[in-house]
């Protein structure tokens, strides 16, 4: 048994916040069918590197997933897309605001044609607003949001995060809004418009720095990788040439680290005895820490650490961390058979865990209307003969 089993998802999306959005929920056992153009598909499955012809960059959000290949331009597509509306119970879009619209697919037509559907639209800055027609990509979103001010060396410039995190947080919140909505459902019988954005879901990370703003006129900016809070907080170069990130600042960590360093004297340096004190004089007791620490391996410093029990890690670069035992046992990297290859694809795993009802990952990303007939037939009842008609027009 899944959590969401016989929920029928149409995703509409493309790239990665809407297809992640919607591939949370397949992995809670929704069926979910992936609408794209016939042919290549949608564009991101173009983007490389590849495996057997197929992105990775769309692998990784779109396991789970049936593929229906509908050409939307045609009129016959769009009629069978509105009547696959009338059978769904959630539909997920990330186009640019008014696009739906034009198919006459916007959320009251299509709510007129199923008042139980949920639709999910996902933007770069919402359905409305004088920024909605406005074009967005994840960087565009972090820099907008100041998080690329946030991120970043003090002296140096703003920074892209590592990787797409707006978009991924705008597909969680567009999962979490559709699973709210479903529930509202049960009292009420009605769908309902889930409207998330980039914009916004960025800007739901900036932790203190718009009340620090507003109320004090005070501007968070870049601190590399220190702590905001606490000192001695940061990451530090180890004898071998790896980085520690160590969380020791507050005062129930900060003697732990001292008996780390084996020395006892800090304890009673003034300018070390309150947390308050030690944000004041961050750049000396880190810097303290930083030649303790180049004196040692990164494993000695971790192992001399973690006995005194401080929060700490090696940063682990990309090829450690598909090694990592703790992932490997949590099935938070799992391998998908796909095609033809000798070895199974290695992707991330699930996230969430159920206890009951656990999630799972029971196929990958299927190739383009891969399962066109099977939707069709099973979600609208279509004989032979009109999909044969469909196809020789090119609607699907």
């Amino acid at each position: 048994m899944t959590s969401l089993a016989g929920l029928r998802v149409l995703d509409l999306s493309r790239f990665i916040a809407g297809p992640y959005g919607a591939m949370m929920l397949a992995d809670m056992g929704a069926e979910v069918v992936k609408i794209e153009p016939p042919g290549e598909g949608e564009y991101a499955r173009r983007a490389l590197p590849a495996v057997e012809g197929q992105s990775l960059y769309s692998f990784v959000v779109n396991r789970n997933k049936k593929s229906l290949a509908i050409d939307l331009r045609h009129p016959d597509g769009v009629h069978v897309l509105r009547e696959l509306v009338g059978q769904a119970d959630v539909l997920i879009e990330n186009f640019r605001p008014g696009t739906m619209e034009r198919m006459g697919l916007g959320w009251e037509a299509v709510h007129a044609l199923n008042p139980r559907l949920v639709m999910a639209r996902i933007s770069g800055f919402g359905q409305d607003g004088p920024l909605a027609g406005k074009q967005c990509f994840d960087g565009v979103a972090q820099a907008m949001s100041g998080l690329m001010d946030l991120t970043g060396a003090a002296d140096g410039p703003p920074t892209m995060i590592g990787s797409f995190m707006c978009d991924y947080t705008t597909g969680m919140y567009a999962a979490l809004g559709i699973l709210a909505a479903l529930n509202a459902r049960h009292a009420s019988g009605k769908g309902q418009l889930v409207d998330v954005s980039l914009l916004e879901s960025a800007t739901s990370m900036l932790m203190t720095a718009i009340p620090q703003q507003k109320l004090f006129g005070t501007t968070m900016t870049r601190v590399g990788n220190r702590d905001r809070f606490v000192a001695p907080s940061n990451t530090f170069a180890s004898r071998d040439g790896r980085y520690v990130l160590m969380v020791g600042g507050d005062d129930n960590m900060f003697p732990r680290v001292v008996r780390a360093m084996k020395a006892p004297a800090l304890l009673d340096d003034p300018r070390f005895v309150s947390m308050a004190s030690r944000m004041e004089h961050r750049e000396a007791v880190e810097g303290l820490v930083a030649q303790w620490m180049l004196q040692h391996d990164a494993d000695r410093i971790v192992a001399l650490l973690e006995r005194e029990g401080v929060p700490c890690a090696k940063v682990a670069t990309i090829d450690e961390v598909v090694e990592n035992p703790q992932l490997r046992h949590r099935g938070a990297i799992a391998e998908i058979p796909f095609g033809d290859t000798a070895v199974p694809v290695p992707v991330q795993g699930v996230t969430i865990h159920l206890s009951d009802t656990p999630l799972s990952i029971r196929s990958a990303m299927p190739a383009v209307g891969a399962h066109g007939d099977q939707v069709l037939r099973e979600w609208l009842g279509y004989g032979d003969e009109r999909m044969r008609a469909l196809h020789a027009g090119g609607a699907v």
